[in-house]
């Protein structure tokens, strides 16, 4: 029997499946992502925890209960309003570097799209950081992942590269669909979800800016900790697709030198891969995944029963990984 050559079809046919297998694959870049991802909801709770015990010492109950009784029985008070983000600030005392105590003060933001620098961008025209967009990509990227024309790891595939259509076109389908647009009719706004669980009232003018909220020094300590982990959090999700980026390149490279099918098909197998020359032959580049038989079973099995938990599509997703490695 002849062999067969392999075409530009073939060549991205085989790269796909490398692509998932890479991402399906045990190593510590993606532990290091899972690890900093599931730990992140409890840091966050117990911070706004905290966060809600100073609100509460500079804006007492009985203080907050009044001003909504003034605002409802006068048209023209406007002085509290729910919000998610604050000042904190303490006395620092000086120090080497410092000739005098200062008062030391960041901006703490728990929404989803909150900022990760300590930086108030209200004055901006773009009232968010990159980074802070970030975040909400690597903490939900199973769900983005799950939705059509969304991928999570858009930014770090663009990276160091300029803005381009193709970058813009993803971002606009992963906000939409995290649901910081869209507005109030976008039914599937993990945003919106995430955002009522952060909220305070607070008396004082409009923005958050405008309420310094003194702390102690180690209450500000944990703000900045609790801050630095959605920070730790995206540079995981980078280190570990940049991983996959890296090895994909290699890949290419490797997969373009040859001239025979059967030759990228023994360099699949040797990376514990393994992809069926039928397979390769009988079906189209963007249906690979669905011909074959075992996954075509998976994905029918995903489109049932899709009102989980976020817990239980994690469970599912280990389970399915660890299968995958006995394989």
């Amino acid at each position: 029997m002849s062999r067969i050559r392999l075409n530009q079809d073939y060549r991205n046919k085989i790269a796909n499946r490398m692509r998932v297998h890479l991402e399906q694959e045990q190593t510590q870049e993606k532990e290091k992502f899972f690890q900093e991802r599931e730990s992140f909801l409890d840091k966050q709770n117990a911070t706004w925890e905290l966060a809600k015990q100073c609100v509460t010492r500079q804006y007492p109950k009985d203080d907050v209960k009044m001003a909504h009784y003034l605002q409802d029985k006068y048209p023209n008070v406007n002085t509290i309003a729910k919000d998610s983000c604050f000042h904190f600030g303490y006395m620092k005392k000086k120090d080497a570097t410092d000739d005098d105590d200062k008062y030391e003060t960041k901006h703490f933001d728990f929404r989803l799209n909150g900022d990760i620098d300590g930086v108030d961008r209200q004055d901006d025209m773009d009232s968010y950081s990159p980074q802070s967009r970030d975040f909400a990509y690597a903490y939900f990227r199973d769900e983005l992942k799950a939705k059509e024309n969304c991928n999570p790891d858009i930014n770090i595939e663009m990276d160091n590269k300029p803005s381009n259509p193709h970058q813009t076109k993803f971002n606009d389908a992963n906000e939409k669909a995290l649901g910081f647009s869209g507005g109030r009719g976008n039914e599937s706004s993990h945003a919106r979800d995430w955002n009522n669980d952060y909220q305070l009232d607070l008396i004082g003018r409009e923005y958050c800016r405008d309420r310094q909220i003194p702390v102690s020094e180690a209450e500000f300590k944990t703000f900045v900790i609790w801050q630095q982990a959605k920070g730790q959090l995206i540079m995981a999700h980078y280190k570990w697709i940049k991983s996959v980026l890296t090895q994909m390149k290699f890949v290419k490279d490797v997969v373009k030198g040859y001239k025979y099918l059967d030759e990228a098909l023994e360099f699949a197998k040797e990376s514990n891969l393994k992809i069926d020359e039928a397979e390769i032959i009988r079906c189209n580049s963007s249906g690979l995944m669905i011909y074959n038989p075992k996954n075509a079973a998976a994905m029918l099995k995903s489109m049932k029963n899709k009102d989980q938990t976020r817990e239980e599509k994690i469970l599912a997703r280990i389970k399915y990984e660890q299968e995958q490695a006995q394989k």
